[in-house]
């Protein structure tokens, strides 16, 4: 019966991380694993699962999700013509490498470690968010060369250790090298999966104390959370793209910028232990 109780009050969490989840990126088009992340830790953490590797746990089941969320939006942007394969097949080899890297190295990381990390990068990219600016250039093409070399590996690396799709470093990085915001979007959505399908196969080989493992957790991902999840972002995706077209998404881009940074801060807080 606890055992019950427990996937019960497990379940109606998630139900709710994932509309949250689904809304916001249909809105602010935002990928979903940077909302789910801090999302799973505060959860997971409440039902007494704040074990050396919660934040594995919630790294590989946000990238679990993202696997198929992206597969589903590169199709979906592909049919419309805008995703940059080009860019798409240079980029991938590379980000690929980087994501195994990443798990290799998560592994070996305790989970205050990877609350450090996510916060500091979440409040960089929640920074971006808040008071980037759309005429920003680093560049009028994107990189090739060693630059690409350098830079491929690095964006699957920082994608894994943060559990997080392509968009959150791939927009970014395609429109300050002057990539249109659309284009940019649909080519981050490959990015995406090139990060996700590699790093779930790894994480699915952790292992991880039972005492510490949420019901339902096959290596690091846990199967509730993936389910739940991808059932309700399906659902409540939609209707943030509505709410999207009947109103203006960048104030509430910028809102959500400082939000995130909340989070940030906060999650940078729990790790040192104020």
């Amino acid at each position: 019966m606890a055992d019950m109780t427990l996937l019960l009050s497990m379940g109606a969490m998630l139900l709710v991380i994932g509309a949250f989840a689904g809304v916001l990126a249909g809105l602010l088009g935002v990928g979903g694993g940077i909302i789910l992340v801090p999302s799973f830790f505060y959860a997971f953490q409440m039902l007494g699962y704040d074990g050396p590797q919660l934040m594995q746990i919630c790294l590989a089941t946000s990238l679990a999700t993202i696997m198929v969320t992206s597969v589903r939006s590169v199709l979906s942007h592909n049919r419309k013509g805008t995703v940059d394969w080009g860019i798409l097949r240079s980029w991938a080899p590379g980000i690929a490498i980087g994501a195994i890297f990443g798990v290799v190295v998560a592994a070996g990381l305790r989970s205050g470690t990877l609350q450090v990390i996510f916060g500091a990068l979440a409040l960089i990219i929640g920074l971006y968010m808040a008071f980037g600016r759309s005429e920003w250039r680093l560049g009028d093409a994107m990189p090739t060369g060693f630059r690409r070399a350098g830079l491929s590996p690095g964006v699957g690396f920082l994608s894994v250790l943060m559990g997080i799709g392509g968009g959150s470093f791939g927009v970014p990085l395609m429109a300050l090298h002057a990539v249109p915001i659309h284009r940019a979007v649909a080519t981050a959505a490959g990015f995406g999966v090139t990060i996700a399908v590699p790093s779930v196969a790894g994480f699915l080989l952790f292992d991880i104390a039972p005492a510490h493992r949420p019901p339902m957790t096959v290596g690091a991902v846990n199967l509730v959370a993936f389910a739940i999840v991808i059932a309700m972002t399906l659902i409540t995706a939609p209707w943030g793209v509505k709410l999207a077209h009947a109103m203006d998404p960048k104030p509430l881009k910028r809102a959500f910028g400082g939000f995130l940074t909340l989070v940030a801060l906060n999650m940078l807080r729990k790790a040192i232990g104020w």
